[in-house]
C-alpha cells in the first residue's frame, strides 16, 4: 500500500475536519468489509497524539474510519517515554507519514499547571503533579512575557499557555526521538501541531514541519 506524502495526509485531515464542522461527515471506512480487511494488518496514514479530554475524539473530529489513525492520548498531550515509544512504532513500523499533535482550549491539564503556581496551591496527587510538570515551563514563560515574575493564575492566559506547551511537546518529540527527527529531516515524515477549538470544532494549525 502506497502511503500519502506528509502534505497529502494533512490535507486529508483538513478535509475531514471541514466535513465535521459543516455537519456533513461521511463516516468513511466503518463497514463490515473494512473491518475484515483490517483483521490481517493496519496501514494508518497518520499518528495523532492528543489530549485525553473526552471532547477530543480524533476519529470524529477528522471524519476518519477504522484503521486510518494510530491514536495516542494522555492528559495534556505530555510527551513521555510511552508516548515516544508508541509514536516511534507508528513511524518506524507502520510507516505513517504524519504526526499530528493536537491540543485544545479549556484544557484541564493546562489549567492545573497554571493553578499549581499559585502562592498556596491545592495539593495534587503525585501522579497528577508529575503529569503536569512539563507544562509548567510554558506557564512561567507566558508570565515572564507579560512582565510578571510572580505568577497570578487568574491573570494567565490559558490559551497562550496551551499554544506554548504544544510547541514544547513537538520539540520534546523531535529531541527525544532520533528516529522521528531523522524522518523529518529526510522528508518522509511531517509533524503538525494544531489547537482544537471546542466551540467551532476546528483544528487550527500552529506548527507545520516537513510538509513542503
Amino acid at each position: 500500500m502506497t502511503q500519502p506524502t506528509p502534505a497529502e495526509a494533512w490535507q486529508s485531515l483538513l478535509d475531514g475536519n471541514r466535513r465535521f464542522i459543516e455537519g456533513a461527515p461521511q463516516h468513511p471506512r466503518q463497514d463490515e468489509e473494512r473491518r475484515e480487511d483490517l483483521a490481517s494488518g493496519q496501514h494508518p496514514t497518520v499518528a495523532i497524539f492528543g489530549c485525553s479530554d473526552s471532547r477530543l475524539a480524533a476519529e470524529i473530529i477528522f471524519d476518519l474510519g477504522l484503521g486510518d489513525a494510530f491514536v495516542v492520548r494522555n492528559a495534556g498531550q505530555v510527551a513521555s517515554p510511552s508516548v515516544l515509544g508508541s509514536l516511534e512504532y507508528a513511524v518506524g513500523v507502520l510507516g505513517v507519514p504524519l504526526i499530528l499533535v493536537l491540543g485544545h482550549d479549556s484544557c484541564g491539564a493546562v489549567r492545573a499547571a497554571i493553578d499549581s503556581q499559585a502562592i498556596d496551591p491545592d495539593e495534587l496527587t503525585p501522579h497528577i503533579a508529575n503529569l503536569i510538570a512539563p507544562i509548567i515551563p510554558a506557564v512561567r514563560r507566558v508570565a515572564r512575557a507579560r512582565g510578571n515574575d510572580r505568577i497570578d493564575p487568574d491573570r494567565i492566559d490559558a490559551s497562550e499557555v496551551g499554544r506554548e506547551h504544544l510547541r514544547d511537546t513537538i520539540t520534546d518529540l523531535i529531541s527525544g526521538s532520533p528516529l522521528i527527527s531523522r524522518k523529518v529531516v529526510d522528508g518522509t515524515l511531517g509533524i503538525v501541531g494544531a489547537n482544537y477549538r471546542l466551540h467551532e470544532g476546528a483544528a487550527v494549525p500552529d506548527v507545520l514541519l516537513g510538509l513542503s
